[in-house]
């Protein structure tokens, strides 16, 4: 069961801490991966790690956000490997300019920063789906898997345009199933996974000293967690190859939370 078999899984943020974990994991049930990213080195890094352990893996330096760019990261992975059968947008997160300070007014916001945060994870989901989701049609057993945010459902401070634009890929992940659904059938889906706190470069100075020891909202976000720690990375691969694998294929515009319990916990 949720074998990856022969498919051929692009992943978008391959070179982050999640996606380093996501293309590991795609690999080990022998999805062929396409790491797409900005970062060259660590990209191609991770690429041949996999392939020097048995499984296939190519990197394609792309930006989500530029739809030329996706364009080419589509041709090339159709001549290396033609077909398409699943896609991870995995590239998204916050930006410094988009942090309210804690010393700043509410009022304060940089609106620049907050949109540009938004358009980060919104669009740059909406856009690879545009440009890959017609090849994942003709695989007939198209997997397309978003990644949403606990700070979609929960009002978590300071990060507004992150969160706005993790519940806008909560709409996104259900309408566009449904739409999908009205033309293909069950030849493609779309899903996302809820992840609850994980530590990436993105939020580690946000939740952790230089030390190591935590932040107040560090703090604040274990003591919220049930399970009283940070996810691992590798914690959120068994919701992933599911999703991707055959054995989800009555399972469409569904998020899955991997949370430790974060979501549900009532503070009582």
């Amino acid at each position: 069961m949720f074998s990856l078999s022969k498919k051929v899984i692009i992943v978008s943020g391959g070179t982050g801490i999640l996606g380093g974990a996501f293309i590991k994991a795609i690999a080990s049930q022998g999805g062929k991966v396409v790491i797409l990213g900005r970062n060259e080195l660590t990209g191609n890094r991770r690429a041949a790690e996999i392939n020097k352990e048995g499984a296939e893996a190519i990197f394609i330096a792309a930006d989500v956000l530029e739809k030329d760019q996706l364009e080419m990261a589509r041709d090339k992975v159709l001549s290396t490997f033609g077909r398409i059968d699943g896609l991870v947008n995995g590239a998204g997160g916050n930006i410094p300019e988009a942090v309210l300070a804690p010393d700043k007014d509410v009022f304060d916001l940089n609106i620049e920063g907050v949109k540009t945060a938004m358009n980060l994870n919104l669009w740059g989901t909406v856009l690879p789906v545009q440009v890959f989701g017609p090849e994942l049609v003709k695989s007939g057993s198209g997997s397309i898997v978003n990644i949403s945010s606990v700070s979609s459902v929960r009002a978590i401070t300071r990060v507004l345009g992150y969160s706005m634009g993790k519940a806008a890929i909560d709409c996104y992940t259900k309408w566009f199933a449904v739409e999908m659904a009205n033309r293909y059938g069950d030849k493609i889906r779309m899903n996302s996974i809820m992840p609850g706190f994980f530590l990436t470069e993105q939020n580690r100075t946000l939740l952790t000293q230089p030390d190591g020891t935590l932040t107040s909202r560090g703090h604040s976000i274990i003591s919220h967690t049930p399970f009283k720690r940070f996810g691992d990375p590798e914690e959120l691969c068994g919701a992933l190859i599911w999703l991707l694998s055959d054995d989800s294929k009555f399972v469409t515009g569904t998020t899955v939370g991997v949370d430790g319990g974060f979501t549900i916990n009532g503070g009582v």
